[in-house]
């Protein structure tokens, strides 16, 4: 659970730019990593909004995977932090999220956070500033949100660990060394620690 206590700063929780909240969960926003270096103004805001590029690098492997594999007649691949509102107390963002377009029909395309849940939700690292909460908590009550929300399969890239999880509904989590094949949708894989290694990359 999270704690019912605000972000630890000086400045109150309503004076904080509702920019540098990353996520809403169970209505306790989470904010921006390094959303404190912008409270100080020791950063502006769009200083903390990308990814690194060691995050779109391996977001842009994950994607070409996709869009050769993917049939764009049935599926939707959202990226970019796309919304999702699960209810009046969660919204929440993805990496990567996988849709059916027999869920995600064209009436539920609009200006707002989406509604209906990925098929696929695919994370690298974590983009909040963790204050209340530890990693491996973070991970773990966002991934449950997601697959009660109805997300068949919800993974997470961990550059640090060099580790991916993988978590599906009515199945243990697994937790594997990231060189490792791991199946987004049937008959798509991707080997992220293989890739790397190939590239040169030092974090291989």
């Amino acid at each position: 659970m999270i704690a019912p206590s605000g972000p630890r700063t000086d400045i109150p929780a309503q004076m904080i730019p509702n920019a540098l909240i990353h996520e809403i969960i169970d209505g306790k926003p989470l904010y921006r990593k390094g959303y404190r270096d912008v409270l100080s103004k020791t950063k502006k805001i769009e200083d903390i909004m990308g990814s690194s590029s060691l995050q779109f690098f391996i977001i842009d492997f994950i994607l070409r995977i996709l869009y050769r594999n993917v049939d764009e007649d049935q599926y939707i691949i959202a990226t970019n932090e796309a919304g999702l509102h699960l209810d009046r107390r969660n919204n929440i963002a993805g990496d990567i999220l996988i849709f059916d377009k027999d869920v995600l029909t064209m009436d539920k395309i609009n200006r707002h956070y989406s509604q209906v849940p990925p098929k696929v939700s695919i994370e690298i690292d974590l983009d909040i500033e963790l204050e209340e909460l530890t990693e491996s908590s973070y991970i773990s009550i966002k991934t449950k949100k997601l697959l009660e929300f109805g997300a068949e399969k919800v993974i997470w890239f961990l550059t640090e660990q060099k580790k991916v999880m993988i978590a599906t509904k009515h199945t243990d989590w697994l937790m594997e060394d990231w060189d490792t094949n791991v199946e987004i949708m049937p008959g798509i894989t991707c080997n992220l620690g293989g890739y790397l290694k190939e590239k040169g990359s030092e974090f291989a």
